[in-house]
């Protein structure tokens, strides 16, 4: 058997391909190319609203539950939550909304009165969505966009406890 295409193949298109994955860009283009590749490569999910109605309190809302039904889910949950904003200075997209749980137990209705109940959790739902991070290439100018996966919460769930 010949060798020879499949060596020329290796040495040659291999490290063309790889590089142009990989290559550097300029503060300029790095926006654009940030941009351009997570619209192409990465199915990217739709964003929560980055505002909140609900106050910036972390306290369990009981309240929620004696005025008439939301349109929000988030709101007539069992387990509520509310949107935050996240910042990371050298990802793509730097901002992002994650979820964060406003109750360590669940909103149960015992004895004709709301209450949180501690027999069981709230915990946030994660998602992986994929970043791209900012690395500084070896010429210490330039920039290359490594895609990184990032946990981020999506909303929240009641759960049984854990058990040992």
């Amino acid at each position: 058997m010949d060798y020879k295409p499949v060596l020329i193949f290796v040495l040659f298109i291999v490290p063309m391909w790889s590089s142009k994955m990989f290559r550097c860009y300029n503060d300029q283009e790095l926006q654009a190319a940030a941009d351009r590749k997570l619209r192409t490569h990465y199915l990217r999910p739709t964003e929560a609203p980055r505002t909140t109605a609900r106050s910036s309190s972390y306290s369990c809302p009981l309240e929620l539950y004696k005025t008439p039904l939301s349109d929000e889910q988030r709101d007539r949950s069992l387990s509520p939550w509310r949107f935050v904003t996240h910042i990371k200075e050298d990802h793509f997209p730097s901002t992002y909304v994650g979820a964060q749980c406003l109750c360590s137990g669940c909103i149960q209705l015992k004895d004709n009165k709301m209450i949180e109940d501690y027999d069981y959790n709230s915990v946030p739902i994660i998602q992986n969505r994929v970043f791209l991070k900012k690395e500084l290439c070896d010429d210490k100018k330039t920039y290359r966009l490594r895609p990184v996966n990032v946990e981020v919460a999506v909303g929240c769930t009641c759960v049984r406890p854990q058990s040992s």
